[in-house]
């Protein structure tokens, strides 16, 4: 069943004067099934960055929609989209987006604090992530206290303890080294098994080579994907590496 569903969307942006008009997204269609991992990729100014913030109703399309479990973000009011987002959605950035004045705990637990849960239904969900992504020992602790690969860690455990529809995570790799990468994409492997969805956009072969399928934009338009099947990471790492080649010379490919 499609959690959500993208259908013909399109994003043009106008200049301040009216005289430029830029095609950052054009007739771009796909749907993500209930429980998928996805990494969307492409070079810089392909649009992937315009289609995650459509995707997190942070901008509106020009044209065509976006649905996600049978609401279309088109239809949300100004008024209710912050909320909308809190519950539906979780988010993990490249730079973790953490607040320094507030511990480990605090960072974890403020969605819930937004969205006025009760103290006792947010320590009955704290526990069991904290303990699964490894940071039960870091809760009163602060962000500048801790690692990068830790601090990613928090990011996740603050994205899912609202129990999102959808994650959608924005190069989540790219401010971490090699050990700490592998960490991360091993609990992204771990919650996605679990039943979450995952929308990924990333620049790293090895973060997408982690995905079950991966779309990849050229100019605003899917220019091609490709499914995980039977293949192990490494060779879907390879199917990447030589998509990601044609891309960049200037070849053609189908869906």
């Amino acid at each position: 069943m499609a959690i959500l569903e993208v259908n013909n969307l399109g994003k043009i942006y106008t200049s301040r004067l009216g005289g430029n008009q830029v095609m950052a997204l054009d007739n771009v269609t796909f749907s993500v099934e209930q429980g998928e991992y996805v990494a969307i990729m492409g070079e810089s100014g392909s649009g992937k960055t315009t289609l995650l913030n459509i995707l997190a109703a942070l901008d509106k399309p020009t044209r065509g929609s976006v649905n996600l479990d049978g609401r279309f973000l088109a239809s949300i009011s100004e008024k209710e989209i912050a909320a909308f987002r809190r519950e539906n959605l979780g988010f993990v950035f490249q730079e973790f987006n953490l607040l320094d004045t507030f511990s480990i705990k605090d960072n974890i637990l403020l969605p819930l604090v937004l969205s006025k849960q009760q103290y006792e239904e947010m320590h009955q969900r704290l526990t069991p992530i904290s303990v699964k992504l490894g940071i039960a020992d870091l809760l009163e602790k602060y962000p500048y206290e801790v690692s990068g690969g830790q601090k990613q860690r928090v990011a996740v455990a603050r994205a899912i303890i609202t129990r999102p529809k959808l994650i959608l995570a924005d190069e989540p790799t790219g401010a971490l080294d090699s050990r700490s990468t592998d960490s991360l994409l091993d609990v992204f492997e771990a919650i996605n098994k679990d039943g979450q969805t995952i929308i990924m956009v990333t620049h790293s072969t090895k973060a997408a080579s982690r995905a079950g399928r991966v779309l990849f934009i050229k100019d605003g338009r899917l220019f091609h994907q490709l499914y995980r099947g039977d293949c192990t990471n490494e060779e879907l790492y390879c199917k990447i590496s030589d998509t990601l080649t044609l891309l960049a010379t200037g070849g053609n490919k189908n869906e």
